[in-house]
């Protein structure tokens, strides 16, 4: 059983978390200014086998566009990264860990709307558990979908974003592209011109854009 923990007092701390198989690591951010309707957004870092942690600079960014909006951010690592317990399961073993996350702000924070992002492997993750939590939004960045099976997870229950770099070496800005331009019920996109997979030189461009698209989406 999942025992209540709190934020601590301190704008940022970390600590562990009970998880499916061992301790998960967490990093929890309180905003400086919340908003009147709390929130938190949780999120996914990438591929656990290629250097994916949650002090990945994407997930910061992400991290820190939520922090400007008044947002609670969760981070924590999958298990088998950092200090959390356990080996790689292929997304399916990660998307317990993201569960037993939400399982824990159900307890501790049930006034709290839950907001779901990943980036790329965490895309996956993320979409996965908006399938299975109610969730606010979901927002994903460069998701791997000609690598996880993401298209067989449509139609999502809740809203969700698109965040897509054009020049991204690692996942088809083009297969993305025209995947959703086939979709039914289509997510709101962002396209980053001139982006590669790691937004290298355009994390700021990153934050503004969301920026401006989470100020219509949070009211």
């Amino acid at each position: 059983m999942i025992k209540p923990i709190n934020f601590p007092i301190n704008r940022q701390a970390n600590f562990l978390l009970k998880g499916p198989v061992g301790q998960l690591e967490v990093l929890t951010t309180q905003p400086e200014s919340p908003r009147t309707i709390p929130a938190i957004a949780v999120i996914c870092h990438p591929h656990p086998l290629f250097q994916g942690s949650l002090n990945n600079k994407v997930v910061t960014t992400l991290a820190r566009s939520f922090d400007i909006m008044g947002f609670s951010t969760v981070r924590f690592n999958f298990r088998g990264v950092g200090k959390s317990q356990g080996r790689y399961d292929n997304g399916i073993g990660e998307t317990n860990d993201l569960l037993a996350i939400l399982q824990w702000l159900k307890i501790s924070y049930s006034e709290h709307t839950v907001w779901l992002a990943g980036f790329s492997f965490g895309a996956y993750v993320a979409a996965r558990g908006a399938k299975e939590w109610p969730v606010k939004q979901l927002i994903c960045v460069a998701p791997p979908i000609e690598n996880f099976p993401f298209k067989t997870l449509l139609p999502f229950p809740c809203p969700w974003i698109l965040i897509q770099g054009d020049e991204d070496e690692i996942v088809s800005s083009q297969a993305v592209f025209s995947w959703i331009a086939s979709v039914k019920d289509p997510p709101q996109l962002i396209a980053i011109k001139g982006a590669s997979h790691f937004f290298h030189g355009h994390l700021i461009t990153l934050r503004e854009q969301l920026l401006n698209v989470l100020t219509n989406n949070a009211s």
